[in-house]
């Protein structure tokens, strides 16, 4: 190789060497260090029909040492029993592995929206924020009177009797009615119970306002569900303080894409054709 081809060479080498350097370090940059002022803030917005974004940030947030604390942003009236249930199992083990956890609540943080709420070491709320809804919902249509002036019959070959309960396309039996309820006043119960586990308030207490009813954050802070009333700045602040933060923390936040028309199917999915228990506020 000739001596110029190898400066040449040498030349570039050093160049990619130093670019490499360079993104790292700013990589190490954005991250900062620990002991410095991180805290990681998910945004919940919308209902709740799937777990794995939220899930994931946790997960992601819980094993970063960088991360001092996570502030829950929540603006959602809940959604499915098991996504709400998916959410607040990893808040409650983010919580354990020494996290700070402190939730801000928006316009509404009802039904699921406050069930995953309720780990966190501090709630904040607008006092004019609409949050409680605790309750079950299952809800679906019936379209057997249509189906049969549209002269559309449905068959169904089914193993069992309650095969098929919930169907659309028949009207449902007594037993079925209540089978569903008795189904739906188990997940109640888990409700009450994370209630009572997470928010130290007794159960007799709860179940006297544990009617599906919507209260504003002044008079959820009277009964013991939120702490404290403040805005999102305010939580940051609260967040900061309880993590050992002096000065403007560091704000680290995933933008998760998603698809409004998904979010909007999925919706419709959940309702219409499935006769699924549900941790929603509706209107």
């Amino acid at each position: 190789m000739k001596k110029t081809h190898l400066i040449i060479l040498i030349i570039c080498c050093a160049i990619v060497y130093f670019i490499l350097l360079s993104l790292l370090f700013t990589r190490i940059r954005s991250f900062n260090f620990p002991g410095t002022k991180a805290i990681a803030v998910i945004e919940i917005e919308g209902p709740i029909y799937e777990s794995n974004t939220v899930v994931n940030q946790l997960k992601s947030y819980t094993k970063n040492p960088l991360i001092k604390g996570i502030l829950l942003r929540i603006d959602s009236p809940g959604g499915g029993v098991s996504a709400s249930q998916e959410i607040y199992s990893e808040v409650k083990y983010a919580k354990a592995k020494g996290k700070t956890i402190v939730v801000s609540m928006g316009s509404l943080a009802a039904s699921g929206g406050y069930y995953i709420a309720c780990p966190a070491d501090i709630i904040v709320a607008n006092p004019g924020t609409l949050t409680g809804s605790i309750g079950v919902i299952m809800e679906f249509p019936v379209v057997d009177d249509l189906m049969k002036k549209l002269g559309i019959q449905f068959e169904v070959i089914k193993s069992k009797e309650h095969k098929d309960i919930g169907s659309p396309f028949r009207k449902m039996t007594d037993q079925e009615r209540q089978l569903l309820n008795e189904t739906t006043l188990d997940i109640y119960d888990q409700f009450v119970q994370v209630i009572i586990d997470n928010r130290k308030i007794t159960k007799e207490k709860v179940l006297q306002f544990a009617d599906g009813r919507i209260f504003s954050g002044r008079q959820a802070q009277a009964l013991g569900l939120v702490d404290s009333l403040g805005t999102y700045e305010d939580a940051i602040k609260i967040t900061a303080k309880m993590c050992g933060i002096t000065g403007e923390p560091q704000i680290i936040k995933e933008r998760p894409k998603f698809s409004l028309i998904k979010r909007i199917l999925s919706r419709s999915l959940y309702k219409l054709f499935s006769p699924l228990p549900l941790y929603l506020y509706t209107r």
